[in-house]
């Protein structure tokens, strides 16, 4: 991915927290069968391994598990939110005319190593744990255990583990912050005019520290 150094995010914990809020990935292989790529939601431990362990699971019908092999090198690409800039919200625009169109978003591209984990204790654990994280806001919480022990079971034995070792990240938050304040604060503003928040906040905080600087 092309990071200019003005749109670069390095920090960890930004990123750690992008794909804790966002974590449906696109996972992205090239098997024996060639490129692929699957959307399924991830669980980062940031204290296992080097760089963090991402955890996941396919359908055992899914043939990407057995297309590739252990240690091959992955892809996750992790986003947060999107939204088209239209050149009519700057308003250095309107005085001097030399604007264009523009996308902006938030993105981090996760590499590593992935292992293929076929054993009912680590899917177990690995489903318990997603289930604790993405239930934890419900009135009353699903849990494994709500579900005959037979039925559960077998839903399990449906699925296949995949433990992936990160080795780097890259991450992209392209928020116009090579425009004036003006032009960034105006179209943030616009942006959240029309429901589109999570660049729209993303702007105004970018405006507000370039303006601090």
């Amino acid at each position: 991915m092309y990071v200019p150094a003005h749109f670069d995010e390095s920090r960890p914990e930004a990123l750690h927290d992008l794909i804790a809020k966002n974590p449906l990935g696109i996972f992205f292989t090239h098997g024996r069968s060639g490129l692929d790529a699957n959307h399924i939601p991830f669980e980062l431990n940031a204290k296992e391994g080097t760089m963090g362990v991402l955890h996941s699971h396919v359908a055992r019908n899914n043939p990407v598990w057995q297309d590739i092999a252990n240690g091959d090198e992955v892809l996750i690409v992790f986003r947060a939110g999107d939204s088209y800039i239209s050149p009519q919200w700057y308003p250095s625009k309107q005085e001097f005319h030399k604007q264009v169109p523009s996308w902006n978003y938030i993105v981090v591209h996760v590499y590593g190593r992935v292992t293929i984990r076929d054993d009912e204790r680590y899917v177990r654990g690995m489903v318990a744990r997603l289930t604790r994280t993405h239930e934890a806001s419900q009135p009353v919480p699903w849990k494994m255990t709500d579900g005959p022990k037979d039925y559960i079971d077998t839903m399990l034995k449906a699925i296949v583990g995949i433990e992936i070792e990160v080795t780097r990240f890259v991450g992209k938050s392209k928020l116009s912050q090579n425009k004036e304040v003006r032009d960034i604060q105006s179209a943030g503003e616009a942006l959240n005019a029309k429901g589109e928040r999570v660049i729209g906040d993303a702007m105004l905080a970018c405006a507000e520290a370039k303006a601090a600087q």
